[in-house]
């Protein structure tokens, strides 16, 4: 085995899932996160069909996830009285297992950190590759050196603009903006949502956690905005901007934001690139292959790529040659298909004008008595599915304290 020591920068989901499968498979990772700490909150991200089961059965962390599923069920549309208009599925919205991201994060991080080196505080400032390696210098520390460089970094990935050039060039912006937090269960929603929509705007709120709070997410058409992805009160102020007398919830919601301690405000967005590798540094989740929030795909997604990663270091006994353009033969189809999911979604769920946004509201009313009413759930799964995973070869030497990760299977 060559190329063992690998730096991987971010360490939200798909970061920790590489870190598992490599060390699995005999490497050393590292992670470098620009964030103080683990990031608590976000949205709920969800798994569905067997792909992306069989690779948490594996990883033995199903109990844990089981423990800390959201368990939603369906998602209602109310009127601006609160009043449900139309109902849809559990398995369109959280599939088979729904957790929140912060939660999934903490899980993964738990099973990764007693053999994982975790810089907190830091992000890579520059990388400098060689024959041998890559010079790697950080914002705070010291410059090392790794074998690999992968970066997990999301959708403003770091690691991609040093590497392959500006986000202007492999971002697509989808025409809207989101914004969520944590907020009270004031509605004494159980295990269940309510969305309100109106022209080009969504407002929803899912209970979380047992019920125990809540969840608000606003949706919002909008080119492009100009915003400092750090500038929290300018970003709320845009907000309040947009969903300001807009009925429901909106104005409780928008009053209850300002005491939020996990807000997230970003364009939806899709990262679309020819390669995701370059010499010794590759790309994996949304940093390489995004589909957009709206897509449902994207944290499967990135535990897929994470695990074909590994795996393809690992047949290839660390030839990052060979291996990388294996991952980028394995995923590029999947990919693309789970792409496609969050294609033309952003028009449906924040309809531009009024009558698009109650024909949308009346089809919802019917959709349960049409004979396609499954059939979006159906197409989400059928993608989520559509990969054959291979079974990778496992290291004929372990390291200490592996014994526990040999049984949870693979």
């Amino acid at each position: 085995m060559k190329n063992l020591n690998v730096l991987i920068s971010g360490a939200s989901v798909a970061g920790p899932a590489l870190a598992y499968w490599l060390h699995r498979h005999g490497f050393n990772p590292t992670i470098v996160e620009r964030a103080p700490a683990l990031r608590d909150g976000g949205y709920a991200v969800d798994f569905r069909g067997e792909a992306h089961l069989s690779i948490l059965r594996r990883m033995g962390l199903m109990d844990q996830i089981e423990r800390a599923r959201t368990g939603t069920g369906s998602m209602s549309y109310v009127n601006s009285a609160g009043k449900p208009q139309a109902k849809l599925p559990a398995d369109l919205f959280a599939g088979d297992v729904e957790i929140l991201r912060g939660d999934l994060a903490r899980i993964l991080y738990d099973a990764t950190e007693k053999y994982t080196e975790y810089v907190f505080g830091d992000s890579i400032t520059s990388l400098a590759e060689d024959a041998q390696g890559v010079t790697v210098s950080f914002e705070r520390g010291a410059p090392r050196r790794f074998d690999l460089v992968i970066g997990a970094d999301g959708l403003h990935s770091n690691t991609r603009r040093l590497t392959f050039g500006p986000e202007e060039q492999f971002v697509r912006h989808l025409g809207v903006h989101c914004a969520i937090f944590t907020t009270a269960n004031h509605l004494g929603l159980d295990h269940t949502g309510h969305a309100y929509r109106t022209a080009g705007r969504l407002v929803a709120m899912y209970s979380a956690r047992h019920n125990t709070e809540a969840k608000a997410v606003f949706y919002f058409a909008s080119p492009l905005l100009d915003l400092d992805r750090r500038d929290v009160a300018r970003q709320q102020a845009v907000l309040i901007e947009h969903f300001s007398g807009n009925g429901w919830q909106s104005d409780r919601l928008l009053q209850d934001m300002r005491y939020a301690p996990d807000f997230y405000f970003d364009s939806v967005a899709q990262v679309r690139m020819d390669s995701w590798t370059r010499g010794r540094v590759a790309l994996i989740g949304d940093a390489a292959y995004c589909p957009s929030s709206l897509s449902g795909m994207g944290t499967g997604l990135a535990l897929v790529g994470a695990y074909v990663l590994a795996g393809e270091l690992a047949a290839a006994d660390g030839n990052h040659r060979i291996a990388f353009a294996r991952y980028e033969d394995g995923m590029r189809e999947y990919a693309a298909g789970c792409q496609r999911m969050g294609d033309g979604v952003a028009g449906l769920m924040v309809p531009g004008n009024r009558l698009l946004a109650a024909l949308l509201n009346h089809y919802y009313k019917v959709m349960p008595y049409l004979p396609g009413k499954n059939m979006a759930a159906r197409i989400a799964r059928k993608t989520a599915e559509n990969i054959a995973l291979q079974d990778y070869p496992e290291p004929n030497r372990r390291q200490p304290g592996d014994a526990a990760l040999s049984t949870a299977g693979g």
